[in-house]
């Protein structure tokens, strides 16, 4: 039978001073990460308290570390989406900066995506008709270029293999003194 996927989502205030303060100051921060995770293991009812189940979210993440190492926050709101064994730890309410950061992401992204598909059109569009001749001496060409690029790489696994020879010769000396170390024992 196919699992049913159980969506459970809460917030949190999550109290992190008592936690870091036990710790040096430059683990600070990475100890208020340890706490996260095991304050949402503990009340997610993770099997076992599995922390490794536990992920943040990737803003929420650079967000406490934002302050530096030393200068965690001493209390965070968290919202806690649980779907079967999987918890992701994002913002209760998300910051104007992170939301201008995500925008920012969404639009590089869009860009992205669509600039390739822009420049494959143009290049179909800007070839004029080739005749025969050209298309031979261009199939010519990609063909003595793959034999080069093939005699190359002969090439440099024969002297690989050479190299390997030299040193396998180098490394089979024997030093005159450890036999005689040997013998002593």
């Amino acid at each position: 039978m196919a699992e049913q996927i159980t969506k459970i989502e809460r917030e949190y205030v999550i109290p992190l001073r008592r936690a870091f303060i036990k710790a040096s100051q430059y683990e600070r921060t990475g100890k208020a990460i340890k706490e996260i995770k095991k304050f949402i293991a503990r009340h997610m009812k993770i099997p076992e308290r599995d922390v490794s189940k536990v992920k943040l979210d990737v803003f929420f993440n650079n967000d406490l570390w934002f302050r530096g190492r030393k200068h965690p926050p001493a209390r965070i709101k968290v919202k806690a989406v649980r779907e079967n064994d999987i918890v992701k730890v994002t913002f209760a309410e998300i910051p104007q900066h992170v939301k201008f950061l995500k925008s920012k992401i969404e639009r590089r992204n869009k860009k992205s995506e669509e600039k390739p598909i822009e420049k494959k059109e143009e290049k179909k569009e800007e070839k004029p008709l080739e005749s025969k001749e050209e298309k031979k001496e261009d199939e010519e060409k990609k063909r003595d270029e793959k034999e080069k690029g093939l005699a190359v790489a002969e090439q440099r696994i024969m002297q690989t293999q050479q190299e390997a020879k030299v040193q396998k010769h180098l490394t089979a000396k024997k030093d005159p003194g450890f036999h005689r170390m040997a013998l002593k024992k």
